[in-house]
């Protein structure tokens, strides 16, 4: 299920698509919705719509689009003898489609410390 619009990605890129890219951008938000619903099915429509968004375009994007990789946690530049160095985060990288930190947060999730033991689980049911 995509949560968000072709529409919605060229109001916030300021871009309009060709026919051809129309097509991929489609995938691309099914595929994000698949993604999303598997990390937080019950987060809002409004955040699922903006969280794919973002998705999407961290994938299309081209080198016109941005100087460094979309997704870079650390980067360098060198001019001479041209050096260039990127840290991409983890799960990141050009044309793959992923939750960031930021993404995680607006779903509801992120910084959450937890754990879960299946034991408990049956003791629980021991007792009803």
């Amino acid at each position: 299920m995509a949560y968000a619009t072709i529409e919605d990605i060229e109001v916030r890129t300021g871009k309009t698509y060709a026919n051809t890219e129309k097509v991929q951008l489609a995938a691309l938000l099914c595929d994000a919705g698949v993604l999303i619903d598997s990390f937080a099915p019950n987060a809002a429509d409004d955040a699922k719509r903006v969280v794919s968004c973002r998705m999407v375009i961290r994938a299309f994007a081209t080198d016109e689009d941005v100087a460094y990789p979309l997704g870079a946690t650390q980067g360098s530049m060198t001019a001479g003898p041209y050096t260039q160095s990127w840290t991409v985060g983890v799960g990141g990288g050009a044309g793959e489609l992923y939750l960031g930190k930021a993404d995680k947060q607006l779903l509801g999730g992120g910084n959450q410390i937890g754990s879960y033991s299946p034991a408990q689980e049956l003791a629980v049911n021991c007792l009803d």
